[in-house]
């Protein structure tokens, strides 16, 4: 939170994109004045343009331009060659092309005119969509313009190229997201409902999504890298990163399809499977709902983490100099604090996460340990978000927390690995590296979704759980693994799709905003919300089934289907897990109980 309340009082991330004058006035906004600047703390909401008064001579003076810059409502079209001239584009059109001080009677009669207006004559001119800066048209001035802002471009620093990247095109990452929450609501209500034809689709259309944005990502990178006007250190970065992309691209490709060949012969049991967990959201219809609720808290998060993150970015403080100008420096040590942001993103986003994958177990929970099938337990998704709130916050604040120790190493030993890949040395240090990165997390949020229905039942803390969830995967890990690995491999392929057609879309909607903009950085946080968003939604299937597997290894260990101990199961669920091993295991189970009996006397009993 301290960072939180620094990053918006020291910050102004309009400043990045909109751009200020001379005297520290934000173009396009009201401003606050600036002590020992006459000129600062005027009101341009209708002046969006930045003008400079001497555009075909400017130079860079460490690391500003020298020229004076002043906020304009418009540029001028045509070329004006005198003082007159400007004054009849001030009165005709409301621009104001001479400092603020001087009024628009005067420029034809103040001595001081040719130091306060620009110099002549003033070139024909158009705004800049990207920066709002007015660029001059003659080639001459256009070519030493372009000439200083590509250098001043290349002299910021990463972290505030990528901020730029983000603030000019935060509308389009908008969209994208709102686009990736469409395909997300289309793919529940297509699993909810699912038939094999469904699967067969989204197969396909996975495979092809992956293939063709494989190929126009080779496609962008060649074009990139054979345009002779690349120049721009941005432009560089997403060559390089376009090349990235594509490698990773083709490899998950690859991957995917090998996973799909082997695992052809599960398709039947994936629609039951999948039919049967549609059955036990039927029970709770509300489970449905659990994820717009959570996508909208990872909404409102995302929207305050990128303001606090830009606010960072342009933390800095307002200085007057000679002659009521307005210099803003840099405060050092933004960089490690954007550093401890990103850790506060995952760890954060990882919470939400968790929050929602108790409640949809709590609610499962409740409904398979409850007798009379035909009549459930009333409110149980309010329950389970009862019992979260009051016992088990800490729970997901421990199984987040492992999720986010686990993925900073993997970011910060990719990083390492690439510096000593390119250097081609320490090559044992980085086959040690490889094999950490390539240990995959998604094994520790199988844990932890088991650990946290393992609390729902028994309602003891993240440490207990875990203990007692690893217990009875131990013992039942292969039967458990085999009867809903196709199935979460299926919603997987799902936020899959999602992201591809998200990141497709990305890749045409910023293509067409090449000039100074270092896109790459923001079409990979579309991917990542884009998965997040999938995730969430998707996740009530993975969750439901994960949870209801569960309850079913613990009731074929405590009961033994007598009057006494009857067992809990459907005879629905029985068959399939019978139907499901049979296929596996290559033989018939002539007993109703799968599972080996609880051999160590621990029992765990649902909550009451």
């Amino acid at each position: 939170m301290f960072i939180s309340g620094y990053a918006v009082v020291a910050g102004a991330a309009e400043r990045l994109v909109l751009g200020y004058d001379s005297f520290g006035n934000i173009c396009g906004r009201k401003n606050t004045p600036v002590e020992g600047a006459n000129l600062s703390g005027l009101d341009m909401t209708n002046k969006k343009y930045v003008f400079f008064l001497n555009s075909c001579s400017l130079e860079i003076q460490s690391p500003k331009i020298s020229s004076l810059s002043l906020c304009v409502s418009s540029c001028p079209q045509q070329q004006l060659n005198s003082l007159e001239d400007l004054q009849s584009f001030a009165r005709n059109n409301d621009s104001f092309l001479c400092v603020y001080s001087l009024n628009v009677s005067s420029y034809t009669v103040n001595p001081k005119a040719a130091q306060l207006c620009p110099t002549l004559p003033v070139p024909p001119s158009k705004s800049f969509p990207l920066f709002n800066r007015c660029v001059p048209q003659n080639p001459e001035c256009y070519s030493k313009y372009a000439s200083v802002l590509i250098s001043m471009v290349n002299e910021m620093d990463v972290f505030h190229r990528i901020l730029s990247g983000i603030l000019a095109g935060r509308d389009t990452v908008i969209g994208l997201s709102v686009l990736a929450l469409a395909f997300s609501l289309i793919l529940v209500l297509a699993f909810r409902f699912i038939q094999t034809l469904f699967i067969h689709t989204l197969i396909a259309l996975v495979v092809f999504g992956l293939l063709f944005v494989s190929g126009v990502l080779l496609w962008l990178h060649y074009d990139y890298r054979n345009d002779p006007s690349t120049e721009l250190e941005t432009e560089k970065e997403n060559v390089k990163f376009l090349l990235g992309y594509a490698i990773l691209s083709t490899i998950i490709t690859v991957v995917l399809l090998t996973l799909i060949f082997v695992l052809r012969k599960r398709l039947p049991f994936s629609v039951q499977l999948f039919r049967i967990v549609g059955k036990i959201i039927g029970r709770i219809p509300f489970l449905l709902f659990q994820p717009l609720w959570t996508f909208l808290i990872l909404i409102v998060f995302w929207v305050f983490w990128v303001a606090v993150l830009l606010s960072l970015g342009t933390a800095g403080t307002a200085q007057a100099t000679s002659g009521g100008q307005v210099e803003y420096r840099a405060l050092s040590g933004i960089c490690y604090m954007a550093w401890y942001h990103f850790v506060g993103l995952i760890w954060t986003s990882e919470f939400i996460l968790a929050c929602q994958q108790m409640v949809i177990a709590g609610a499962v929970v409740t409904c398979y340990f409850n007798r009379n099938k035909n009549n459930p337990p009333p409110h149980p998704v309010l329950s389970s978000i009862s019992v979260l709130f009051c016992y088990h916050l800490g729970t997901a604040v421990k199984g987040s927390f492992l999720i986010t120790l686990l993925r900073i190493p993997r970011i910060v030993l990719l990083y390492l690995c690439n510096i000593l890949n390119q250097k081609k040395n320490a090559k044992h240090l980085f086959d040690c590296c490889s094999c950490w990165v390539c240990f995959p997390k998604s094994c520790l949020r199988y844990f932890n979704q088991h650990a946290y229905t393992t609390t729902a039942i028994n309602g003891t803390n993240f440490c207990t759980s875990a203990k007692d969830a690893a217990c009875i995967l131990a013992r039942n890990s292969a039967k458990l693994a085999s009867i809903s690995c196709f199935g979460d491999f299926l919603l997987f392929l799902g936020k899959v799709f999602v992201v591809c057609f998200t990141v497709f879309g990305g890749l045409m909607a910023f293509n067409y905003h090449r000039q100074l903009q270092a896109w790459v950085v923001p079409l990979l946080l579309v991917g990542f919300f884009a998965y997040l968003m999938s995730h969430s939604l998707l996740s009530v299937f993975e969750v439901t089934a994960d949870a209801m597997f569960l309850c079913f290894a613990i009731d074929m260990e405590t009961n033994d289907g007598t009057a006494e101990k009857p067992y809990f199961v459907d005879q629905e669920l029985l068959t399939f897990v019978s139907q499901s091993n049979k296929l596996t295991e290559g033989q018939n189970h002539r007993n109703t109980r799968p599972f080996q009996d609880n051999e160590d006397g621990t029992e765990l009993q649902p909550m009451t």
